[in-house]
C-alpha cells in the first residue's frame, strides 16, 4: 500500500511540473516564504486547521495567509491524509505566474508529542514528506528545544561552523526534495536562523508556568525559529483564567523577551486583539483559530486588519 501510494504521490508531483528544471530561477533565497516574511521585518499571519480535505488545502493555499498551522496534536495521526493534504497545498497556477517555486503559504506541522517526549521519529516522517516547519507544542526547558532543534537538522559536513546542535535525523529526502522541487534539499532543508539559508523552521510553544520561566533560554537556543505562545494551556496550567492579569503578564514577558532577542512571537488572535497584539510585538499571530473550508468571513477581515495594521501589500 505504502509503495502505490508513494508512486502516486510522485506522479502527481511531477503532473504538477515541480522540477526545477520547469520554472525560472528561485527569485528569492528562501522557498520558506515565511521565513522570508521575517528577514524583511514584515509580520507573517497563519491560521490553524485539522481539517485534511482536498478542498480545504486548496482554498488555504489561495487565501492569502503566510502559514498553516496543521494539527496533529489535538487531530488523528494519519501521514496518508497529511500527504494528501501537502499535495492539495500545491498551487500549479500560482507556481505558473510567479515563475518559482516558493509556495504563497507555508505548511508548518504541530506535532502530538509535548516537549519532554522525544520527537525525533515523528519529526523525521513529517520532514521526510515535504513540511517546512515543526512546531513542538508545550516545551519548557532549553534542553528541550535543543532536542527538537536536533531532530529537525541532518548532520552537518565536518568543519561546519553550525555543526551544534548535532543533528540527528535520518537521510532520506527523496519524497521531500521532489515535492519542494529542490535538488539542493539537503542544504536548505536545515534550521533557520542557525543557518541562514535553512529553509525550515522551528517552533516552540510556550504553555506553562515553567516554560515562561525559561522563555528566554529557550528562544535562543541554536536553531529556534520561533515562539507561539498557547494561551489556553498556559491559564490551564496557571490556575487562572485567561484574561486575569497573571496570564496576561506572563504573555506579555515571553513577547518583550521575543522582541529583545528579535525571535518572532506568535499567539492565537481575534478581530478584537490583532492590533493590540501586533503592537505588543507579536510577528507570528494566527488571524483566526480553525480553517474548514478555506478561510472564514471573520477570518479574512482579520488578516485584512493585521496587514493594513502592519502596513503589509505584498
Amino acid at each position: 500500500m505504502k509503495k502505490k501510494y508513494l508512486a502516486a504521490l510522485f506522479s502527481v508531483l511531477a503532473a504538477t511540473g515541480l522540477a526545477a528544471t520547469n520554472v525560472s530561477a528561485q527569485d528569492s533565497d528562501h522557498l520558506n516564504r515565511t521565513i522570508e516574511t521575517f528577514e524583511k521585518g514584515d509580520p507573517a499571519f497563519g491560521l490553524f486547521t485539522g481539517n485534511f480535505s482536498l478542498a480545504n488545502a486548496r482554498g488555504l493555499a489561495r487565501s492569502g495567509l503566510d502559514y498553516i498551522l496543521i494539527d496533529m496534536e489535538h487531530t488523528a495521526w494519519d501521514m496518508e491524509k497529511l500527504q494528501e493534504f501537502l499535495l492539495g497545498m500545491t498551487d500549479k497556477t500560482a507556481i505558473a505566474q510567479q515563475g518559482h517555486l516558493q509556495m504563497r503559504t507555508t505548511p508548518i506541522v504541530r506535532l502530538p508529542a509535548n516537549g519532554r517526549n522525544d520527537p525525533e521519529w515523528l519529526v523525521k516522517q513529517i520532514l521526510d514528506i515535504g513540511a517546512f516547519g515543526i512546531m513542538f507544542p508545550y516545551v519548557e526547558t532549553a534542553e528541550e528545544a535543543e532536542r527538537a532543534v536536533k531532530a529537525m537538522r541532518y548532520p552537518q559536513p565536518r568543519g561546519s561552523e553550525i555543526a551544534e546542535p548535532k543533528g540527528v535525523r535520518g537521510v532520506s529526502p527523496s519524497v521531500a526534495a521532489w515535492y519542494w522541487g529542490a535538488r539542493d534539499y539537503i542544504q536548505r532543508a536545515d534550521t533557520w536562523p542557525l543557518n541562514e539559508n535553512g529553509d525550515l523552521l522551528a517552533v516552540m510553544q510556550i504553555e506553562s508556568e515553567e516554560g515562561v520561566n525559561n522563555a528566554e533560554a529557550i528562544m535562543t537556543t541554536p536553531g529556534v525559529g520561533a515562539i507561539f505562545v498557547g494561551p489556553a494551556d498556559l491559564s490551564f496550567n496557571m490556575g487562572l483564567p485567561g484574561n486575569s492579569p497573571e496570564v496576561q503578564e506572563a504573555i506579555d514577558k515571553v513577547a518583550k523577551l521575543c522582541v529583545k532577542h528579535d525571535v518572532p512571537c506568535g499567539i492565537t488572535t481575534n478581530e478584537g486583539d490583532i492590533e493590540a497584539r501586533l503592537d505588543q510585538g507579536f510577528r507570528f499571530p494566527t488571524v483566526g483559530y480553525w480553517g474548514d473550508a478555506g478561510i472564514s468571513g471573520s477570518t479574512e477581515r482579520n488578516l485584512q486588519k493585521a496587514r493594513e495594521h502592519a502596513g503589509r501589500d505584498d
